[in-house]
């Protein structure tokens, strides 16, 4: 969906704070291409995307957009799958 994603390898930075939740790099860039849906947070009003990791797991990913073409992912974690 954006061909830009930026990954803060940093103390602190975004990769630490997805890797806290037990997921991967990969893993937010999977549901990042292919969204299920869009969203707000609920806790800070930034936009997020929900959709499923390679391996199955439905998360939510939190991001910051830069522009058209980047996006910076703020958090992501595992969320229940939408009830059908």
């Amino acid at each position: 969906m954006w061909p830009q994603i930026i990954w803060n390898e940093e103390p602190g930075g975004n990769v630490e704070h997805i890797e806290e939740h037990g997921l991967s790099i990969d893993d937010v860039e999977s549901v990042l291409a292919d969204p299920e849906r869009r969203g707000v947070s609920r806790s800070s009003g930034q936009p997020c995307v929900f959709g499923y990791t390679p391996d199955g797991t439905h998360i939510i990913v939190v991001y910051e957009q830069i522009d058209d073409d980047t996006v910076y992912p703020v958090t992501a974690y595992e969320v229940p799958p939408p009830a059908d």
